[in-house]
């Protein structure tokens, strides 16, 4: 019988980022199509992989490269999910790791971060970009094999399609605002030039933000404080009906990030039917097509105007649609669960 047991980086609960929300709805979907679905225990005495089993990898960097390696040695299989992005070309990429070559013979130990995921990869059954740019990247950057991969969709909870567009207006007297939801403090998340671009625009704007406490994050929380108009929610429950909400509430939602792979939340709001601004680096336009709006993230004014376009124009249930016909999660199970058939057929 098949067990497929799902596994991550150690502080992938601690997090909470999208390596947690992908693994664990993952998990629920596979369930509800009557799959043996376990998350890899490590304290596990007993712990014994058949040639039934199947441990499904969430991150192709040093924090899984341990797990990789010993299942490798212990012949036990193992797909893995990258989830790798970077804003550096693929040629750069493959010239870095030409130039790093002499230094790795100088230091036998040394291996870069680039050369760690080549490693997972290649020594996966199948490996499972969440895009196709992503894959190209492997491919062209990192030498990973092609014929080995097979792109697999994030997906989204279907629920927020129903959310409700009364609920959070009653609480807190707002309606077709500007939503962002997300952290602040990390510089992948452009948290500064979001809010100069929200300071620009004369239309009530709403955070809902897990706000780190480093220098980025601290000046966030300062700038909010001093701005009229955005409200700050210091985060609400994933399940909480209010966050659903907020994004059937909100007229346009934005993620002018520096880069999504592609962006959950904005997965998310877009089924509950909000207008969409969301950066363009990432792989974003794969998911999210003509449906939305791609500022240059390092413009302040570039966010700004697209914000600004996308609060005028009618919300439509165009790129709702578009989400439940291929990226709620019972579509993404069902081929999830076809490619672990196939790898077990081997």
């Amino acid at each position: 019988i098949m067990r497929i047991h799902l596994a991550s980086y150690q502080s992938i609960m601690l997090n909470r980022g999208g390596p947690t929300y992908k693994l664990l709805h993952t998990k629920k979907a596979l369930e509800e199509l009557g799959v043996d679905v376990k998350l890899f225990d490590m304290w596990d005495f007993n712990l014994k992989l058949s040639k039934d089993d199947l441990v499904h990898i969430f991150l192709a960097n040093i924090s899984t490269y341990s797990l990789a390696t010993n299942l490798k040695l212990y012949n036990a299989k193992y797909v893995v999910n990258p989830i790798i992005f970077s804003n550096h070309p693929a040629w750069k990429i493959k010239l870095y790791q030409k130039l790093e070559k002499p230094i790795n013979k100088l230091f036998i130990r040394s291996m870069s971060d680039y050369k760690i995921t080549n490693l997972i990869c290649n020594n996966a059954e199948k490996i499972l970009p969440n895009t196709i740019d992503e894959g190209d990247l492997l491919v062209k950057g990192m030498n990973v094999n092609r014929d080995n991969m097979q792109v697999i969709h994030n997906g989204v909870e279907a629920r927020f399609a129903d959310a409700s567009a009364s609920l959070f207006p009653k609480k807190y007297g707002l309606k077709d605002f500007i939503l962002y939801v997300g952290h602040l403090g990390p510089d992948r998340k452009n948290g500064r030039n979001i809010i100069k671009a929200l300071q620009q625009i004369d239309h009530p704007a709403v955070i809902i933000a897990d706000i780190l406490h480093n220098a980025e994050g601290e000046w966030c929380r300062k700038e909010i404080d001093r701005s009229k108009n955005i409200t700050l929610i210091e985060w609400l429950n994933h399940d909480d009906p209010l966050f659903a909400s907020a994004y059937a509430a909100c007229h346009t939602f934005i993620l002018p990030t520096k880069f999504e792979t592609p962006g959950r939340a904005a997965l998310e709001a877009g089924l509950a039917g909000a207008n969409i601004v969301i950066t363009p680096h990432g792989s974003t336009k794969e998911y999210f097509g003509e449906f939305a709006e791609y500022p240059n993230p390092n413009s302040v004014t570039s966010i700004q105007n697209a914000i600004e376009l996308a609060l005028n124009k009618k919300k439509t249930l165009d790129l709702s649609n578009h989400i439940k016909k291929n990226f709620i999660w019972p579509i993404i199970a069902k081929e999830t669960l076809k490619m672990y058939k196939n790898v077990l057929k081997k």
